[in-house]
């Protein structure tokens, strides 16, 4: 078992807004695939950890008699409550403010845990046998993933990338990020962390989707991450734009730039039963 990174834990401050309007959606063909193989029965509750501004918990919400989205971060359920409030069938999602090691669930009380973009974050084998504990039997848990536009093979996301880059080092962010946290995940992935928690094996289950961006867009989607959020932009997210538009403008065709965006979910069940 490697040692667990420890990510600062108000990296996302400020950045509920923005990540409620330019984080990419899950696509339907993976949250219809994820409630096929799962089964939710229509009366179980549903625990979307580290959810953001529930971008797993409201699309799948219909699903359960129950929803707790969980996020440490307070401007991130702040907007889950005012969604809740404005959806007419969203009466029973409940935003919770919690870090998902510290959350009091009743052990056996959840059908589906889904955490989206964020195991790497958490302390994973806590959190894991905390999740086991959780589950009813047979329940499961969902690793949501998709990719970024700046980690991509193509022309306008490798300048994107090295953009970020430049600018994280100019304005003092590479620190925000635990120097050596994706090499201590490789070593210690997170199938072997669910196995040790007792989970059964984890079955992997990909989804690809054409996106196409404006880079007003992508400076939207800059600001909803830890990295360059607008606290660390600041006094300079103006030139950031300006910047942006310089070195990302000749690659875009009709104003937009297209990628192909991986999602995936890494499915988990809880055992039945406990076998003699």
């Amino acid at each position: 078992m490697a040692n667990e990174a420890s990510f600062q834990p108000d990296l996302y401050q400020g950045t509920a807004g923005y990540y409620d309007r330019f984080r990419l959606s899950y696509p339907d063909t993976m949250l219809t695939d994820l409630s096929c193989r799962t089964s939710p029965s229509g009366r179980g509750r549903l625990l979307d950890l580290a959810c953001g501004t529930g971008q797993l918990a409201f699309p799948l919400r219909g699903r359960f008699a129950d929803v707790s989205a969980v996020d440490a971060e307070f401007d991130m359920t702040q907007v889950i409550r005012a969604k809740a409030a404005a959806a007419p069938d969203a009466a029973h999602v409940r935003a919770v403010t919690a870090k998902a090691e510290e959350l009091d669930m009743e052990a056996g009380s959840v059908e589906l845990i889904v955490i989206g973009n964020a195991f790497h974050r958490l302390r994973r084998d806590l959190v894991a046998q905390r999740a086991l504990t959780w589950l009813e039997p047979g329940g499961c848990l969902a690793l949501c993933w998709s990719t970024s536009p700046w980690s991509g093979p193509l022309d306008w996301q490798q300048a994107f990338g090295s953009l970020l880059r430049r600018w994280q080092k100019a304005l003092g962010a590479t620190s925000r990020i635990p120097p050596g946290a994706e090499r201590q995940r490789h070593a210690d992935p997170d199938q072997d962390v669910l196995s040790r928690a007792g989970f059964a094996p984890v079955e992997r289950h990909q989804f690809t989707v054409e996106h196409r961006w404006t880079i007003d867009e992508l400076a939207g989607h800059v600001r909803s991450t830890s990295f360059l959020p607008p606290s660390v932009l600041a006094g300079r997210a103006p030139e950031f734009d300006v910047d942006l538009m310089t070195e990302l403008g000749p690659y875009a065709t009709d104003g937009h730039l297209t990628e192909t965006v991986s999602f995936a979910y890494d499915l988990a069940r809880k055992p039945a039963a406990e076998t003699d």
